[in-house]
């Protein structure tokens, strides 16, 4: 599909132009999970640089959430008996993957990009089974998302998440555990195969041993044992010397600074503008090459690198709205955020098990790469999920109150048309607003207004000179039909291949 082409040969230049609703909208389908209407409204007209630096400036002020009154719960702290143990594990795990659902909602970027580094410093919460560990892993991407990425780096790894899930808390120094070595290099930092050998990982190794002391219950903190760690000389990346973990970090950060940085602008620049960053027709590797640059003038902290990104003229060319496949997240929330519609927690959970069911777990990204993201979403497997469960979504607000959808269509054509009795001003307006490249061809938009136009409603009914029996003109306002037609609508609009794009 020419969708996912990468043709953008705009520049990193500061876009200076003021923003149109559709840049407005892709900014924040990008940056967050969408936004309402109100926030494109207020944010159309702005330059980029002050609504970048607005949002950039509220993900720093966010707070991460607050400590469950579990969050150092050890197995200790659990009921004895196992049925009710797991009962209460399982509610709890429940509520923090509602509090998390809740954050990805309200917290714009910041969460946004806890939830993207989830999939980059991957663990998984099967694997360690322990609720307190998943808390202390997602506050440290909270608190690290838009931070120092060398800080980042040092401290997710010695999370008892990560500590328990690639085998740091079993490296002992007499018996090296590779594990994290590897990873630390293949797919945290510098790339797989991308300076480093398999010496450099096993010197790694004997370094980073020693955060072994794991309780004596299971769900204790792991902390380090000066017994446990190899105290011997190790040379890693051409330095030797007696090193330990904090010399790890600063040897990789010293030693391999372009690696890294072209490493992980790499990948934000995938996740947030285009799948495709080489044999393109556009600059990709000039991009990402400018964003390395900032990242290590920078020290490496992610801030102006995610300014000088989502300011650029690259950012907001054409070719960067609509090339990205929807997440399963992306399609709940960004319809939530879209339709400004009413949410509880029982939704969130709703959106979190929908989730699940087309490839997306929270918390068990499917193995230590991480979901593979974009093309993969879209499958025999997953497409028909998609329709379906958005389907449910759809059903239970129009169950819920059907007027919401009529209130959804006159937000969208704006208060100048809220009478309209124009079924296709309606439909362009709400295509407009949940298609970023809105539809393929004229066909598809007719195919559209058919939907629209339900069977319970005379095509004459349309006619600007209709009037017959005391009967008035259709009207969007007024017509008791129009929320039916709206969410007939949107029903048809979200199995259209264009619905899946962001």
């Amino acid at each position: 599909m020419e969708f996912f082409v990468n043709c953008n040969t705009s520049s990193l230049a500061l876009h200076t132009d003021s923003l149109e609703s559709r840049q407005v909208s892709h900014l924040y389908r990008r940056i967050g999970f969408s936004a309402n209407q109100a926030t494109i409204d207020a944010g159309t007209g702005s330059s980029a640089d002050a609504l970048v630096n607005q949002i950039i400036a509220d993900a720093q002020a966010a707070t991460p959430i607050a400590p469950p009154l579990w969050a150092d719960w050890t197995v200790d702290d659990y009921p004895e008996d196992e049925d009710l143990q797991r009962a209460v594990f399982r509610a709890q795990l429940e509520e923090f993957a509602t509090s998390y659902g809740n954050a990805m909602l309200s917290n714009g970027l910041l969460d946004r990009l806890s939830f993207f580094w989830s999939n980059h410093f991957v663990t998984e919460r099967d694997v360690y089974n322990c609720n307190s560990y998943l808390y202390y892993y997602i506050n440290c991407l909270q608190r690290n998302a838009l931070g120092n990425f060398k800080t980042f780096v040092s401290e997710v790894g010695l999370t008892s998440a990560m500590l328990y899930y690639l085998d740091g808390a079993f490296n002992n120094g007499n018996n090296p555990n590779e594990n994290y070595a590897r990873e630390l290099f293949e797919l945290f930092t510098l790339g797989e195969g991308n300076g480093y050998t398999e010496d450099d990982i096993i010197e790694t190794a004997r370094a980073l041993s020693g955060y072994t002391d794991r309780g004596e219950v299971g769900c204790s903190p792991v902390n380090y044992r000066a017994d446990r760690h190899d105290a011997g000389e190790k040379t890693i990346l051409g330095r030797t010397g007696t090193w330990g973990y904090d010399d790890v970090i600063d040897i990789l950060f010293e030693e391999r600074p372009n690696e890294i940085a072209t490493f992980i602008c790499t990948k934000l620049y995938e996740f947030f503008v285009h799948p495709d960053s080489s044999d393109d027709d556009g600059n990709a590797e000039t991009i990402i090459s400018g964003m390395a640059a900032t990242f290590i003038a920078n020290d490496f902290e992610l801030a102006p690198v995610m300014s000088q990104l989502f300011k650029s003229q690259h950012f907001f060319d054409d070719d960067a709205i609509g090339v990205i496949i929807k997440s399963p997240f992306d399609i709940y929330l960004n319809f939530m955020k879209e339709t400004n519609f009413p949410y509880d927690d029982s939704t969130v959970l709703n959106v979190i098990d929908a989730c699940r069911l087309i490839g997306q777990t929270m918390f068990d990204p499917v193995d230590v790469a991480g979901w593979q993201r974009d093309r993969q979403w879209i499958n025999t497997n997953y497409i028909i999920g998609r329709w379906l469960t958005m389907e449910v979504f759809l059903e239970r607000y129009y169950q819920l109150n059907p007027e919401l959808f009529r209130d959804l269509a006159m937000e969208a054509v704006g208060p100048a048309d809220s009478n309209t009795s124009n079924p296709e001003t309606v439909v362009r307006a709400l295509v407009d607003k949940f298609l970023p490249k809105g539809l393929l061809t004229e066909q598809d938009f007719q195919n559209a207004v058919d939907a629209f136009k339900i069977d319970d409603v005379p095509e004459n009914y349309y006619s600007p000179d209709y009037v017959d029996g005391g009967l008035s003109l259709w009207m969007l306002a007024v017509s008791m039909e129009s929320p039916l037609m709206v969410y007939t609508l949107m029903r048809h609009l979200s199995r259209e291949p264009e619905f899946q794009l962001k």
